[in-house]
Parts: structure tokens; C-alpha cells; sequence
């Protein structure tokens, strides 16, 4: 398995040289995808999920204006980001789901963002919002979803490489695919999610909330969260790792939060999920 590894990192590395680097981090990025393809398909993303009939937009003013008011405070920060450019260029649109169950939030390429209801318990108030929100919206100015496509097609390419240089059978192509995913695509993502954590926390601060909320709020996602995988076999960080590393980055937001024009902040409305549905009896023979 040694070998395998030396000889799959050497041919992606062949694969993967020479690419962008982030703005922030100077974390260097493979990608194969243009900025317009992707987009589009963050456009594409968007309307399927919109259009769904299970899918039911809020527009109950209470639950829709907050997530507005940051989204407005945070797209204005990210238009005066090391990512301006790229700010500047996207489509932005806004949408809260009404789904008091499902605890997510997301930003697509293009600068496609949705909100669920079921997180509002969790992000407790705007400081807390635009903690996810900064959180998501770098995903997207990242270009972190076509990096991971990026990646992944290298990484099949390069095990298909490699599995035949090897002479592995079917059963070790298997086991091999399975090391890759656990050893270099896992750690990949999650490298993604904590680049999201910190530039997030700093573009938040920039749009004028509160940056101490964010400890707070993996608190309580980690109150909510348990038996979650371990870390090594999850695309996140644990919420332990995410609180250590946000307090440590804690004194460069603050700093940019003092210096920012401070946003009005309310509490979110209360919401009460719904009683897990009931599985149906099996029936009698």
C-alpha cells in the first residue's frame, strides 16, 4: 500500500502541477472547469432545486428579511474581498426554504444562495447567520465545488494509471479506491470546509457582525450534531477542530470587526422542528 501511494501522489502531482492559488491562504488549486461553466451549472443547480414541487420558498417576512439583511451585508464585503472580481461578476440571488427539519445552508456557484428554516435554531440570531452564510458564499468565491471536480477526475485518472502499472486486480483496483477516498480526497474536502471557516469568519467581520458568534455557534451544532463519523472519515472537520481553529483565528476578525460599520442585529424567530416522522408498522403476514 506503501508503494501504491508513493506511485498515485507522484502521477496526480504530474496531474495537478501548475495551477491558481488562493488569494487568502496561497493554498495552490487544480481546476479544470471555467468560471462561466461552472457558473451555469450553479444557475442549473439552483432552478432544480427551486422548482422542485416538495420545495416550498418562505415568504414569511420574520424568516426571509434577516437572511436578506446579511446576505446584502455580506455580498457588499465580498465586492471589496481579495475576491472582488469574482464578486462582482456573479448573479446573486437569495432564497429561504421552509423546512423546519433540515438543518443546511448552501451557496452554489454564481452566487446561488439558500437557506433552510431548520437552521435558524442553530444560528440563533444575524451575528450567527452570517457566520454560515460567510461560511457558504466562500465555497462558492473559492471555487472550492469545481476544485473537488477537478480533483476527483484527476484522482480516478491517476488510480486507473496506477492500478494498471501495479498490475492490481479487480478487488485491489476496490480497496484501492477506497484508501484514495479515505487518504487524499476526505482530508481534500475537508481542507476546503476550514479555508471556508476562516475566510468566512473574516468576510462576516468585514460586513459588520460580530465574529464570537461563530464559537458559539459550533457549540451548539456540536450539542446538536452527536454521532457524527469521526473526522478522518468525514468531508468536515469535527466541531472540536472548527472551535480551535476559529479562536485562534479570532484576534485577525477582530480586529477587522473593529474597524468595520457594526450591523443592526435580531434574534431569528423561533422555530420548532416538527416530531421525527414515524416509520409504518410492518405489515402482518
Amino acid at each position: 500500500m506503501k508503494q501504491f501511494f508513493s506511485v498515485l501522489i507522484s502521477t496526480i502531482f504530474l496531474l495537478t502541477t501548475g495551477c491558481a492559488s488562493n488569494p487568502y491562504t496561497d493554498r495552490s488549486q487544480f481546476l479544470l472547469i471555467s468560471e462561466d461553466n461552472e457558473a451555469q451549472m450553479g444557475e442549473q443547480s439552483y432552478a432544480q432545486v427551486l422548482g422542485d414541487p416538495k420545495v416550498q420558498i418562505s415568504k414569511n417576512p420574520d424568516e426571509v428579511a434577516p437572511v436578506q439583511r446579511v446576505a446584502e451585508r455580506i455580498i457588499a464585503a465580498a465586492k471589496k474581498s481579495k475576491y472582488a472580481q469574482r464578486a462582482q461578476s456573479f448573479n446573486w440571488e437569495v432564497n429561504v426554504i421552509k423546512d423546519d427539519r433540515t438543518k443546511n445552508a448552501w451557496a452554489l456557484p454564481g452566487g446561488k444562495i439558500a437557506f433552510y428554516t431548520g437552521i435558524f435554531p442553530e444560528a440563533k440570531n444575524e451575528n450567527g447567520l452570517a457566520a454560515i452564510m460567510g461560511h457558504e458564499v466562500v465555497h462558492a468565491l473559492a471555487r472550492h465545488g469545481a476544485e473537488r471536480m477537478s480533483t476527483n477526475s484527476a484522482a480516478q485518472l491517476g488510480l486507473s494509471v496506477v492500478t494498471i502499472a501495479l498490475g492490481m486486480g479487480p478487488v485491489g483496483s476496490q480497496l484501492a479506491g477506497q484508501a484514495v477516498g479515505i487518504g487524499l480526497l476526505l482530508p481534500f474536502s475537508r481542507s476546503h470546509e476550514s479555508e471556508a471557516d476562516y475566510i468566512g469568519l473574516l468576510l462576516a467581520a468585514e460586513a459588520g457582525y460580530d465574529p464570537r458568534e461563530s464559537v458559539q455557534l459550533w457549540q451548539r451544532m456540536a450539542q446538536s450534531s452527536q454521532g457524527a463519523p469521526p473526522e478522518f472519515l468525514s468531508t468536515h472537520p469535527a466541531n472540536e477542530t472548527r472551535i480551535k481553529d476559529l479562536q485562534e483565528w479570532m484576534p485577525e476578525a477582530m480586529a477587522i470587526y473593529e474597524r468595520a460599520k457594526k450591523a443592526s442585529v435580531s434574534e431569528l424567530p423561533k422555530i420548532t422542528p416538527p416530531p421525527p416522522q414515524k416509520k409504518p408498522a410492518p405489515k402482518q403476514e
